[in-house]
């Protein structure tokens, strides 16, 4: 006869006076944790007691109950309880949900089992409840209000809701984790976030940040200079989609539609060109998103003057001025950092910068045959040159010397006796004629030679004048077009490299035109007035713009055509006597200067050269795009350079090769995995954090702060 199985006694639940309760010493839950105590307590006063409290009766000493219950299990719940009661919000005498326990287990084991039985709720369904709320009408406001999380945390979880039901539904199975999703959540595409899984689960690599990769590569960032210079907002004015990241920093997110912005980038480009050109008075202005390097070659270059500043411009200048050199010294005394002060002295720099930054004052003929380029600045902002000349637009007596009829002769030449067409080679003077003839050309010529031989002579004894002369004659090539000419027959020529892209936005072409445009500037306009003002300059500023000349000549292109063995070598000779070295002066190697433009064996070639022969291994099974951007994080700052820009030193081992034969030896003795770079998880085929993994747990979105605790 089969035993009857013994049925279970729930403990009994009734309602017992809030002054009855008192918390119990074993309950084990010691450390805060979850919601506060304030914010449960409001959600109760919102709902109501959710969950009873598991209480147990007070005997005395004889075993009776005393009417006082003791709480093992739902303190925080009383807690919250005990703060409404003190804001009079309810009643001492209020009853308050409980289950009775009977006592046959200890205190401490009911604590601990409510704790460690309860399963929090999984994120998937905090998403969906939230989505739940907002279909019924409820704002994100006000959700963030009843749950007592800011309006960002419901925000980001309802856009975590909006991921493709087919891979919420894997997450929901444990075969994707949280931070992928949130990857995911990038874009509401959900065509493009399956094809992008898809793609990704026949690969090694699904860390968030390829899967944000994987969804973005077609798309532009907001800190584009195009997207800074266009706006957000008139973007998206027009149509334009833009993708954010709600869980990890994404500079103002991602443009999905380059052709659009390219679109609105040329119309406000011309929009703000023609402005320019109606406004000041230019003959043509030429507007492009990007100019190639070299291109205002051949052309004139023309300053203005700055405006000179008003009586009462002069006398807040002057102002301000002694109001900054005051504070600052009294600031230079003082033995405390001052935050106010810091700020006083900025306000007043700035109002300085902006009297000394008046506008240029062009002359009228000038801009009536003159032009100007509009541009895109590095950051997004309009970038103006102002001031250039067509040789078709140069007045003909400047731009065409031939038409004088033979060389290229000065207002000077008129002094000078010169020959006439009667006077050939040989002719001799006609003494019977008394009328004086021209001098014959042989004899003009014999006379000036003797003279150019004696002029070497005396120049060769006077370096300084030499100098002079030289540097006269590099003046007029680079900045008088159309010029008077130097009697040396010294050349200076300026290679363009107009073909090398984005080359202008290097902060080395940026210093060398804001040195030239300086120089520009402080040069006489006509440059027959220049051999004065050389011979006025002082000896430092005449090296100055000696050394900026010689070095716009500087040619160090190998060209396939054209490989120059003697001039690349010589290039080597100026470099190494000036201290010239590429890592020095900021060039690293990028996925679009280099590693992007070579084959994967290049790239590991050059990994293995920085890194050693593990880490090139690591990044061996990557896409040439992937490859190429990992290479890169791999690489920076470790000062490797491409043989093309190795410094060849005495021996015939480049400096570069000696690093990179440094960072080999690990390699070839057994480097261990501790050696290796800082490389993602994924690369090392262990369990890891990427960066990516590190922002999303900063915002707080995991399974377990996900789940209300209490």
């Amino acid at each position: 006869m089969a035993q009857a199985i013994q049925k279970i006694t729930l403990s009994a639940a009734r309602d017992i006076p809030f002054n009855k309760l008192v918390l119990s010493q074993q309950n084990v839950r010691k450390i805060k944790a979850g919601v506060s105590i304030e914010d449960l307590a409001e959600d109760i006063a919102h709902r109501g007691l959710l969950t009873s409290l598991n209480v147990r009766p007070e005997l005395d000493g004889d075993g009776n109950e005393t009417g006082v219950y003791r709480i093992p299990a739902g303190g925080r719940r009383y807690r919250a309880l005990e703060r409404l009661v003190a804001q009079k919000r309810l009643a001492k005498t209020a009853g308050v949900p409980c289950i009775v326990s009977k006592g046959e287990t200890p205190e401490v084991e009911d604590s601990l089992a409510e704790n460690v039985q309860r399963v929090s709720l999984h994120p998937l369904d905090q998403f969906r409840a939230f989505q739940t709320l907002r279909e019924q009408g409820l704002g994100e406001e006000e959700i963030a209000a009843r749950f007592f999380v800011s309006v960002a945390t419901v925000t980001q979880r309802l856009r975590l809701a909006s991921v493709s039901p087919r891979l919420l539904d894997l997450y929901a199975e444990d075969e994707m984790t949280l931070e992928q999703i949130m990857a995911f959540s990038i874009t509401n595409d959900h065509v493009r976030q399956e094809q992008v899984w898809d793609t990704i689960s026949r690969s090694h690599s699904r860390e968030p940040y390829y899967i944000r990769r994987l969804l973005t590569e077609t798309a532009i960032r907001a800190s584009d200079r195009r997207a800074v210079y266009v706006g957000i907002e008139a973007y998206e004015a027009a149509g334009g989609v833009t993708m954010r990241d709600l869980f990890d920093q994404d500079q103002g997110g991602w443009l999905q539609d380059p052709a659009l912005l390219e679109q609105l980038v040329m119309e406000k480009l011309k929009a703000d060109a023609d402005a320019i050109q109606v406004s000041e008075g230019w003959k043509w202005v030429e507007a492009a998103f990007d100019f190639p390097y070299g291109h205002t070659s051949g052309l004139r270059r023309f300053y203005g003057e700055q405006a000179e500043m008003t009586e009462d411009e002069l006398a807040r200048y002057d102002a301000t001025r002694a109001r900054y050199d005051k504070l600052d010294a009294e600031y230079a005394e003082a033995s405390e950092y001052s935050e106010a002060t810091e700020r006083k002295l900025e306000e007043l720099g700035s109002e300085l910068d902006r009297l000394n930054d008046r506008p240029y004052v062009f002359e009228p003929q000038e801009v009536a045959r003159g032009g100007v380029f509009v541009s895109l600045g590095a950051i997004g902002e309009l970038k103006i040159e102002r001031g250039f000349v067509r040789p078709e637009d140069e007045p003909k007596d400047e731009a065409d010397p031939s038409t004088d009829g033979g060389d290229d002769h000065d207002a000077h030449d008129s002094a000078r006796p010169v020959t006439g067409a009667a006077g050939g080679e040989g002719t001799q003077p006609d003494e019977e004629d008394e009328a004086i003839k021209p001098l014959p050309d042989r004899l003009v010529l014999d006379l000036t030679a003797a003279r150019t031989i004696a002029l070497r002579n005396a120049l060769a004894n006077d370096p300084v004048i030499a100098f002079v002369a030289v540097l006269h004659a590099f003046v007029l090539k680079t900045f008088y077009v159309y010029g008077s000419d130097s009697c040396l027959e010294v050349t200076l020529q300026s290679a363009r490299f107009s073909q090398t892209p984005s080359l202008g936005d290097a902060v080395w072409a940026k210093e060398i035109d804001q040195r030239h445009d300086g120089w520009g500037q402080d040069l006489p306009k006509d440059p027959n007035d220049l051999w004065d003002f050389l011979i006025k300059l002082d000896e430092v500023s005449r090296q100055a713009l000696f050394a900026h000349c010689a070095s716009l000549s500087v040619n160090a292109v190998i060209e396939p055509w054209n490989k120059r063995t003697r001039a690349i070598a010589h290039a080597e000779q100026l470099a190494r006597s000036i201290g010239f070295d590429m890592v020095e002066v900021g060039w690293t190697p990028t996925a679009d200067n280099y590693l992007g433009r070579v084959t994967k064996a290049h790239i590991l070639q050059a990994v293995r050269e920085a890194k050693g022969y593990q880490a090139a291994e690591l990044i061996g099974h990557l896409k040439k795009t992937d490859m190429a951007r990992e290479a890169e994080r791999l690489i920076t700052g470790c000062g490797w350079l491409p043989e093309p820009l190795r410094m060849t030193v005495v021996d015939g081992i480049s400096e570069s090769d000696a690093v990179a034969d440094d960072a080999s030896v690990g390699s070839d003795e057994g480097e261990t995995a501790s050696k290796l770079p800082d490389l993602p998880a994924f690369l090392l085929d262990e369990p890891g954090t990427s960066d990516d993994d590190a922002g999303d747990k900063e915002s707080g979105i995991d399974g377990e702060h996900l789940a209300a605790a209490e």
